[in-house]
């Protein structure tokens, strides 16, 4: 504490001592010496009070009390002290005592009050306020510390009593019409917490938190018409209530009254002057309860009318994108995501959003465009590596797959589940660039994570069976997933083709007529099943498959030299 500031209150003290030592001085004729004794131990009592060392404290006041114990304020010290060390029976003692030898100083009063609380002892702390607020003038500050002494024993009408005192001396105020309003309703009397809540209104017509919380009084206790009145009344006067309409168009809605609730939401969502955030805050918040038909009659509508008045706020943009998403227009919520990072673009999780949609609609040259760019802003982020590289691989662009997939494996090592899918994706990439060791070593780390992925078996067999390398594995690995897979085209003609190089025809043959019998087989899978049946010596069934797939593939010129030569071209 600053030294000049302790000896000022020290010399307040003494002063304050002085009197009263003098006073005592009269009437029990102690000496001047002692006086001046018991005023030093004081002193210096209350200097180690200040200074927050108790024991000496109490020790340098027992001694001025031992020399005058007539002293109220030592006691009152005294008391203090205890209460601070909570020992509040100690300090009861010493302020009872202060009290009995001196009825006119509130800070006694307050402090038997105190003490009397803190032991539990409401009755008796009320009793003191009461004694305190009757004998000194200007103490009605107190008045509050009764009144909820009052509420504590439940002593209702007491504390509305009290209440009514407070309003006389401070006037109308939300703290205490808020506080009989809670009586009135623990003691069942509706109407004239009603009645209170009204008051305050018309004491404070444009103060919009009254009207708020008598509306949620009202529809706590099923008046629901009588709240719609009284928040329609208030926005008659005064338009821009923004809770009181966000209220009002809830109340229609719950309703079912969908089109009220969007008129009233469409003057708060058009105002530009509220807060964006809170519209969006709103529109988050439909998102999660509301279902799709909800969303598209109420939510979508606020939400474009959001991002016309705040054009400039990307989480407007944002937050349309999401409902726009959940309600499955795509395209629409790329729009928004799109203009959302045009913005601001330091939000990640939307050009995750924007990648995800380019990939969903195939807009693979898209998918690159926007990955390119957020690798700029994002270049430690694993899973834009991933879609480039995907992307990448789809467009054969196997050189930028391989890049772009190596480098996200880089920084997935932590991600057992990504890095499985990045050496899966890598088996493909470095096959289709002649790098066979590599594409043989990244599918094994694949299979070494799962072994049991009919994707990686798949294509890994497929591409052994294209190089004519290690065909007893490959054909084991394909018939694994044909067991787990039965009626799979892709996998059987996989399985199929894996024979044939194997030169196992016959088997080859029976199993890509079940793909075919399947369904849904394609130009490539006609042409194998003809190569095939060449295989076997059945060159005019094999013209005739041949023919099947240059109708779906009229471009393929293999096929057609194959057709016009009646001979295998491998």
């Amino acid at each position: 504490m600053n030294i000049n500031r302790l000896q000022i209150i020290l010399t307040l003290l003494i002063f304050a001592l002085a009197g009263s030592v003098a006073a005592q001085k009269s009437k029990n004729r102690i000496s001047e010496s002692k006086l001046r004794e018991a005023e030093f131990y004081f002193t210096e009592g209350e200097k180690y009070f200040i200074l927050e060392d108790y024991a000496k404290a109490l020790a340098l006041f027992q001694k001025s009390l031992d020399i005058n114990s007539k002293n109220a304020t030592v006691y009152y010290k005294i008391a203090e002290v205890h209460a601070k060390g909570s020992d509040t029976e100690k300090a009861l003692e010493n302020a009872l005592k202060a009290l009995e030898l001196d009825d006119s100083n509130k800070y006694f009063y307050v402090l038997v009050a105190n003490l009397y609380t803190r032991n539990g002892n409401f009755s008796k702390a009320a009793e003191i306020y009461e004694q305190l607020i009757s004998k000194i003038e200007k103490t009605e500050i107190y008045l509050f510390e009764l009144a909820a002494l009052y509420l504590y024993q439940q002593r209702y009408d007491d504390a509305l009593n009290t209440y009514d005192k407070i309003e006389t001396s401070y006037g109308i105020s939300e703290e205490i019409i808020s506080q009989k309003q809670k009586i009135f309703i623990q003691t069942n009397e509706l109407a004239k917490a009603i009645g209170e809540g009204q008051r305050l209104i018309d004491a404070y017509p444009n103060e919009e938190s009254y009207v708020i919380k008598q509306a949620e009084i009202l529809m706590a206790n099923e008046k629901k018409e009588a709240a719609k009145s009284l928040l329609t009344d208030y926005l008659t006067s005064y338009p821009n209530g923004y809770q009181s309409r966000l209220i009002l168009a809830e109340l229609n809605r719950r309703e079912g009254k969908i089109e009220n609730a969007l008129a009233e939401l469409k003057v708060i969502f058009s105002n530009p002057d509220f807060d964006p955030s809170n519209k969006v805050q709103l529109l988050a918040e439909y998102r999660a309860s509301l279902n799709i038909d909800e969303l598209k009659v109420l939510a979508i509508p606020l939400a474009d009318i959001l991002v016309n008045t705040h054009s400039q706020v990307a989480d407007a943009h944002i937050i349309y994108g999401d409902l726009l998403q959940q309600v499955q227009q795509s395209k629409e919520a790329k729009k928004q995501y799109v203009k959302s990072i045009s913005i601001d673009p330091s939000n990640f999780g939307v050009w995750q959003n924007v990648i995800q949609l380019h990939f969903q609609l195939q807009e693979i040259d898209s998918v690159i465009f926007r990955s390119d760019m957020a690798l700029e802003l994002f270049p430690n982020q694993g899973m834009l590596y991933y879609f480039n590289g995907i992307a990448n691989l789809q467009e054969n662009n196997n050189e930028e797959a391989v890049y772009s997939l190596e480098q996200g494996k880089k920084l997935s090592s932590a991600n057992l589940n990504l890095l499985h899918v990045f050496n899966s994706m890598l088996g493909d990439a470095y096959n289709n660039i002649g790098e066979y060791e590599k594409s043989d070593k990244a599918y094994e780390a694949a299979l070494d994570f799962d072994p049991n992925n009919d994707a990686v078996l798949n294509n890994y067999s497929y591409f052994l069976s294209l190089r004519k390398d290690k065909l007893d594995k490959a054909e084991k690995m394909s018939k694994s997933v044909i067991d787990r897979n039965p009626d799979n085209v892709t996998y059987l003609d996989t399985y199929a083709w894996v024979l044939y190089m194997r030169e196992k025809y016959k088997e080859a043959k029976k199993v890509m007529e079940k793909a075919i019998n399947v369904g849904g087989v394609e130009a490539i899978h006609f042409e194998h099943y003809g190569d095939i049946l060449f295989k076997l010596g059945d060159i005019d069934e094999a013209v005739k498959q041949w023919q099947i797939a240059k109708g779906m593939n009229p471009d393929s010129e293999l096929i057609n030299k194959k057709i016009a030569d009646r001979k295998l071209y491998e």
